[in-house]
């Protein structure tokens, strides 16, 4: 089996990486990204892995998109037609999975999610940037929040929503939600 070239830094590392690059403290970029200093050390240390929100809030401090963090590590040669279920980007953390669909082409307009939601997970905080996002629930039910409007979706239902709102997805249930989405702009 091919495993994918995207997972040869480990996360906390690469955040390591761009903050020395930087040339940013810990501390510097905690203050920046309105987090503790220990949150910084521990994620640089792969010791935890952050929320969605939270590593938002540190890329923003490199002015990276999420999508950009998981990619730009590996330069393609000839953008794939066809991907294989190993060689999606897992962007998602702590019990929520955002399986990215990516050929390597950094300047496509459109990205897809593939989205898994453990039972009791949520994205943590409020997800926020600019476009659009459409998705669909494929199985089990998710609370969406945004800009404070509180929505229950179920399988079958879909959404529509402006990405430039804050937004929040959270399984309250008992069993694992998944969802498809596309979104706009790709690196988000």
């Amino acid at each position: 089996m091919k495993t994918s070239p995207y997972q040869e830094v480990a996360p906390g590392r690469q955040l390591a990486l761009l903050r020395q690059q930087a040339g940013l403290s810990q501390r510097k970029v905690a203050e920046l990204a309105g987090l503790t200093h220990s949150a910084i050390c521990t994620i640089e240390q792969d010791k935890v892995s952050p929320a969605v929100s939270t590593l938002q809030k540190i890329l923003k401090v490199y002015n990276r998109s999420l999508s950009e963090f998981f990619t730009e590590l590996v330069p393609a040669p000839r953008h794939q037609v066809v991907i294989n279920p190993e060689e999606l980007i897992e962007i998602g953390s702590q019990g929520v999975s955002f399986k990215l669909v990516h050929n390597g082409n950094n300047q496509r307009s459109l990205g897809f999610l593939i989205e898994h939601y453990a039972p009791g997970t949520t994205t943590g905080g409020h997800i926020k940037h600019q476009g659009e996002e459409v998705g669909t629930v494929l199985e089990g039910e998710i609370e969406l929040i945004v800009d404070g409007e509180q929505y229950w979706l179920k399988a079958g239902q879909s959404y529509v929503i402006d990405t430039g709102l804050p937004h929040t997805f959270t399984n309250h249930s008992e069993q694992e939600c998944r969802i498809v989405s596309a979104h706009t702009p790709a690196n988000f």
